[in-house]
């Protein structure tokens, strides 16, 4: 039943709503709707950078609030491959061939998720990491490894639900998603950072394109940032964020990292925690 109802809803219409109730600067709506976050997620405001949480001037602008430094330190090891975004590390390891791991049961390809760009290519046998970004989690995206920009793809796409029940019973979901992709060249070759929408995500954006969705675009586009003055990012710096969560699936190409021994499949994991160690390349 619950499936159907994703398939039944009018995601984004669902989405739309979610999106002006967010951003309603009405003292009254927007303290109603953060205090009852703060009591159902039990909020540690201590770590954000505004403290008071009705100093925020809208839902949203709270629910993407900066927080301070020292409370995501990012590992110093320069070999480290960090985590993008708070969240549960729903699926991690190898791509088979072009095949990406959804949920047991389930894959996508490659080609699929980067909607066929010639990029795809560089991760065929690589590897991979999809961070869900519960409620509760800092909704702030940031860089697993310090990379120049060379691309940034928007892709239109359905609305579904990401969690872990439409992971595991809607097939190609991350696929099928309205999605932002931001190919990376980095120390370890390309890295394709992907930000999947979701049913009532507000918006994605990006630090170098301000807002990309809303609007809904029926359209793939493309821009092209080679050609122009670089934008360099640094590991661990912010590169997007999204209003009212979502998914981050990271994808390294093949010989490139080998994953900590730490993770496991669907823990906890925080912005800046070490995932993965590059491989150097003396040694490929």
């Amino acid at each position: 039943m619950r499936t159907l109802t994703q398939h039944l809803l009018p995601h984004k219409i669902v989405s739309k709503i979610a999106d002006l109730s967010a951003n309603c600067e009405v003292t009254w709506i927007k303290n109603f709707l953060i205090n009852y976050f703060i009591q159902r997620y039990a909020v540690k405001m201590h770590e954000a950078i505004q403290e008071d949480p009705f100093a925020y001037t809208s839902y949203n602008k709270f629910f993407t609030r900066q927080l301070k430094p020292q409370f995501r330190p990012i590992d110093s090891n320069p070999l480290a491959i960090i985590s993008p975004a708070d969240g549960a590390l729903a699926q991690f390891g190898k791509i088979t061939e072009n095949q990406i791991m959804q949920a047991k049961g389930h894959t996508y390809s490659v080609q699929d998720l980067l909607a066929n760009d010639s990029n795809a290519s560089h991760f065929i046998n690589g590897t991979f990491a999809t961070v869900y970004l519960a409620p509760k989690d800092y909704h702030r995206v940031h860089m697993p490894l310090g990379g120049r920009l060379i691309k940034m793809i928007y892709v239109p796409g359905k609305l579904f639900s990401v969690n872990t029940h439409a992971a595991d019973n809607i097939p190609n979901v991350f696929a099928r998603n309205e999605r932002v992709v931001a190919i990376f060249e980095t120390s370890a070759g390309p890295m394709a950072i992907v930000l999947v929408g979701a049913m009532i995500v507000g918006s994605i954006e990006t630090v170098w394109a301000g807002k990309i969705t809303p609007p809904h675009s029926k359209k793939i586009r493309s821009e092209q940032y080679d050609k122009v003055a670089p934008i360099v990012i640094g590991k661990g710096e912010e590169m997007g964020l999204f209003k009212l969560g979502s998914t981050v699936i990271t994808l390294f190409p093949p010989q490139t990292m080998n994953w900590d021994p730490t993770v496991s499949l669907n823990m906890d994991v925080k912005m800046g925690q070490k995932i993965g160690t590059l491989i150097s390349r003396e040694n490929v």
